[in-house]
């Protein structure tokens, strides 16, 4: 069995945002997979290696990152992802698959799939807080799953890379401008969705209109905060996994850690969502919030759908 290797521009073509967003679902209700959490090793110097492994009774893999700061002056990123597929009945490597498009596309995909059950079915303006990697994909998901959504909004410190992630967005054939007043634009936003890697809050809850979908991307170390205490406090709270956004999260350790809320003010976590078990929204005039920190049961749920054509029929063992 030969290993085949997916580029970046192959795993976004393999993985249309209605078919992944499905995965995720099936993957989450089957609860039948092994996600642990990430495995961090310190290299020195500030450098890291994460580890991700997840396994099914279907499938087996592992999404392997490094952090090198160093890596910027030899002229190459300083995040660096790859995922590895095996067969899940003898571990030979299947696929070598682009780590970083496969963490942009489950990414974005998972949140549009908890607005789905979390947004107001109406919901017409989205805000994307942030203009890294991560955002223009975002935005691409929220509307594909939402098909109100009618138009972006792109707020960012940095009004160059949000007119860039605009215009990446409007070649798509999305309506989208920058937003130049942060407050404003969540004052007028259905949903508002924030990737950055923000350790002061830039999210206020005083902002929010009732109606509201938040949905917290960004931040995935305790030390890391895009919405203040009175933002998640009014929300009605919706994570991927209670394991990993209970020990990460700082979004939500931090102000259970102060007693600003406690752990029953998170109602649910992404599978009791799918599976009907939990309501994420009681009511039109609820605030509803997505915590995301990731899992590597997304992972290895695209790895799979990235290797399986339409057809349905696995390249690997063709």
């Amino acid at each position: 069995m030969d290993l085949r290797v997916y580029s970046a521009d192959e795993v976004h073509a393999a993985l249309p945002w209605a078919d992944l967003a499905d995965a995720l679902e099936d993957a989450f209700i089957a609860g039948d997979a092994e996600a642990p959490l990430r495995h961090a090793h310190a290299l020195g110097g500030d450098a890291s290696l994460l580890l991700m492994p997840a396994w099914s009774p279907d499938a087996l893999g592992v999404k392997l990152v490094t952090v090198m700061p160093g890596a910027a002056a030899r002229g190459v990123g300083t995040v660096q992802a790859s995922y590895l597929l095996l067969d899940r009945q003898t571990g030979v490597p299947i696929a070598l698959i682009d780590g970083e498009a496969l963490t942009l596309r489950r990414t974005a995909a998972a949140s549009a799939l908890a607005a789905q059950h979390l947004a107001r079915p109406d919901a017409q303006r989205l805000l994307v807080i942030g203009c890294g990697r991560l955002a223009p994909w975002l935005a691409q998901a929220h509307v594909a799953l939402q098909p109100d959504l009618s138009h972006v909004e792109v707020w960012g410190r940095n009004a160059d890379a949000a007119e860039d992630v605009v215009e990446a967005l409007r070649e798509e054939g999305i309506d989208a401008e920058v937003a130049l007043d942060l407050r404003a634009a969540v004052e007028r936003a259905d949903l508002v969705s924030c990737a950055t890697t923000s350790r002061e809050p830039l999210l206020r809850g005083a902002w929010l209109r009732a109606g509201t979908h938040v949905d917290l991307v960004g931040g995935f170390r305790r030390d890391m905060r895009e919405a203040d205490d009175d933002t998640v406090a009014r929300s009605r709270v919706v994570v991927d996994t209670y394991a990993g956004t209970l020990a990460e999260a700082g979004d939500l350790t931090q102000p259970i850690g102060r007693g600003v809320i406690t752990r029953e003010h998170v109602v649910a976590e992404l599978a009791q969502l799918l599976r009907g078990e939990v309501r994420g929204r009681l009511s039109d005039a609820d605030i509803t919030l997505f915590k995301s920190v990731g899992t590597a049961l997304e992972d290895l749920a695209a790895a799979s759908l990235v290797v399986r054509p339409a057809s349905g029929r696995s390249q690997a063992s063709a």
